[in-house]
């Protein structure tokens, strides 16, 4: 059984840092990475590790609350496009991780962006490491875009967020995902607190509110028919899905097929899988949980690789 490993990283936000507790995993159980990819914030986490730097990352990580996370947003007034310029928090990345080649780090690696242009996906295996990064990572309406050359280039997570195709493969290894993307039903509140007439009765007259007899049976049946306009409300689906939750919904169902499809065209030799809905996009404050969580994802994936291979 092949000890080295073609790590695949995806995208999915503040997911992305269960990819450090699935290196540890990997690295704990005599694991050898021997060459990276990664999109999105997948790309952040392969680019710090290919610098052999990853702990270092942890521990930035680790420290990242949500006023750092406002200090970081450098406001776009300028542009149209983005809410966010992106620059900001590359400087910060950099502090962990100074800027270098591509090409002149520790193993191989490979970060995925998307050219919007042209509907392509690019792939960086050499130049800047965090020009890379920054084209990988412009999640589209947030961050604004980075030109390269011709190349107008966004998030690799939305063309590709699991490229399994895309990284340097060496005949011994195994081929391994860290998917944080994984199929999820969308979250929607259908529950409601039941009204209790009686309840509410009882509470009036014991603050010494006269309700006259003849009015008891009419609030009764009030109560009802409101527990009932309350209760099909709850059951309407659709007036629980609001303008924005429909966008973000819309992106989550595309982010799902096309990592399924990438699983289906090239399958992993082992794949871990986080539920898309398991944490949210900004979610970088919860940073110690998620890194657990990836490690016991990835243990578990390991755990069921050597149980057939044995």
């Amino acid at each position: 059984m092949s000890k080295n490993v073609a790590l695949v990283l995806g995208s999915g936000g503040a997911r992305g840092l269960a990819h450090i507790g699935a290196i540890e995993a990997l690295e704990e159980r005599g694991y050898t990475i021997t060459s990276i990819a990664g999109c999105s914030m997948g790309s952040i986490i392969a680019g710090m590790y290919a610098a052999g730097q990853i702990k270092e990352a942890k521990e930035w990580f680790l420290q990242v609350d949500k006023q750092l996370i406002l200090r970081m947003m450098d406001i776009n007034l300028l542009s149209g496009n983005s809410l966010v310029k992106g620059q900001r928090i590359i400087q910060e990345l950099q502090t962990i991780v100074p800027d270098r080649p591509i090409e002149d780090l520790l193993i191989p690696c490979t970060i995925v962006a998307s050219d919007m242009l042209n509907t392509e996906e690019v792939l960086f295996r050499s130049g800047s490491l965090f020009e890379a990064v920054r084209a990988s990572i412009s999640i589209p309406l947030f961050f604004q875009p980075v030109q390269i050359e011709n190349r107008l280039l966004i998030d690799g997570g939305i063309l590709n967020p699991l490229p399994l195709h895309a990284i340097e493969r060496t005949p011994d290894d195994l081929l391994v995902a860290m998917d944080i993307s994984g199929k999820d039903a969308m979250p929607i509140q259908t529950e409601y607190e039941p009204f209790d007439v009686d309840s509410k009765l009882e509470e009036i007259v014991a603050k010494g509110i006269p309700v006259p007899k003849s009015w008891e049976e009419q609030i009764r049946t009030l109560g009802k028919r409101l527990e009932a306009i309350r209760e099909n409300r709850a059951k309407d689906l659709g007036r629980n899905v609001g303008f924005f939750s429909l966008l973000d919904r819309m992106s989550d169902m595309q982010i799902q097929q096309n990592t399924l499809l990438s699983l289906r065209l090239t399958p992993p030799d082992v794949h871990a899988v986080m539920r898309q809905y398991a944490y949210n996009t900004f979610d970088f404050d919860k940073a110690e949980q998620i890194i657990a969580d990836g490690k016991r994802i990835m243990n578990g994936a390991l755990d069921q690789y050597e149980k057939k291979e044995k």
